[in-house]
């Protein structure tokens, strides 16, 4: 991306960066912010003033933005291929391992998400209903929705070149960005270099929130227990105005059975590295890899 300005703040837990062609203003700044809040108002388990924390205790109703439905169907999509291994109600299993509210990482064992999640949680355009106990947790695609959210505020600001980058899950317009592929056991390597144009890259990696005895942030909705096989995965989409949310969504999946095929479905391309050190990639893959070990066929 040729020379112009970066702005680089916090938010969500994260480091964001957006490159733009011409400086964001700040009034622009402050919609990008405003976006932000409101997206962690309502979605955010880490919040005691969250809509998703108000419902978990006993269930309830309460009025959600578009992205509910937006989220919750690709959920639902994602859950069916997977066989129930990602699941939106796995909020409380995530915290009974210790990836609780207050990150205290005290693990106090596995306990599956409830596998019927969509007789208890249902959704339109306008509401979502919760019926009974539960934590909603969308981290399974819910930063990059928000990417896909704060680039459609940028955008509509400046012309030009545009990166969202949101501690590495990433969308642009314009030239194309190269990224790098970090290695998930040496974050001072990488296994590759992605050239992306007009789309997004997300990855998901065991290193990253991990604590404990092997404990990591990719659990198994059906079981509790953490993912053993994948280490890292990456996933590019582009065509849509939910770039982000899709490749989230994808890097998500890929740690299960079924996400492959999920991805061919919603021709997202993706790469994938087991914790033997074994890497695998989808038919058409762009991406340049240093160790090509095996494609996966369509």
């Amino acid at each position: 991306m040729a020379a112009g300005a970066l702005w680089r703040f916090e938010a969500i837990g994260t480091v964001w960066e957006i490159a733009t062609s011409t400086p964001l203003e700040p009034s622009a700044r402050g919609e990008v912010e405003r976006c932000i809040a409101t997206f962690d108002a309502v979605w955010s388990r880490f919040r005691t003033d969250s809509v998703v924390t108000a419902l978990a205790p006993d269930g309830g109703d309460a009025s959600v933005p578009v992205d509910a439905a937006l989220m919750l169907g690709a959920f639902a999509e994602l859950s069916e291929a997977t066989a129930g291994a990602v699941n939106p109600l796995v909020g409380a299993t995530l915290a009974h391992r210790g990836y609780d509210a207050g990150y205290s990482f005290v693990d106090r064992g596995p306990v599956a998400a409830p596998a019927h999640w969509q007789e208890l949680l249902q959704w339109d355009d306008e509401r979502m209903v919760l019926r009974g106990p539960a934590t909603i947790d969308v981290g399974a695609l819910g930063k990059g929705r928000l990417v896909d959210l704060v680039l459609g505020v940028v955008a509509a600001h400046v012309s030009g070149d545009i990166v969202v980058d949101a501690g590495g899950d990433l969308a642009t317009r314009g030239a194309p960005v190269r990224v790098g592929l970090e290695h998930p056991y040496d974050p001072g390597r990488a296994i590759g270099v992605w050239d992306v144009t007009d789309a997004a890259l997300c990855a998901s990696a065991v290193n990253r929130r991990a604590w404990g005895d092997g404990l990591h942030h990719v659990l198994d909705a059906r079981t509790g227990a953490p993912v053993r096989t994948i280490a890292a995965t990456w996933a590019v989409a582009s065509g849509t105005s939910s770039d982000a949310m899709r490749a989230d969504a994808i890097a998500t999946a890929l740690f299960f059975d079924g996400g492959a095929e999920v991805a061919a479905r919603w021709n997202v391309s993706w790469v994938r590295m087991y914790t033997d050190g074994r890497v695998e990639w989808s038919p058409g893959c762009r991406a340049e890899l240093f160790s090509r070990t095996a494609n996966v066929e369509g």
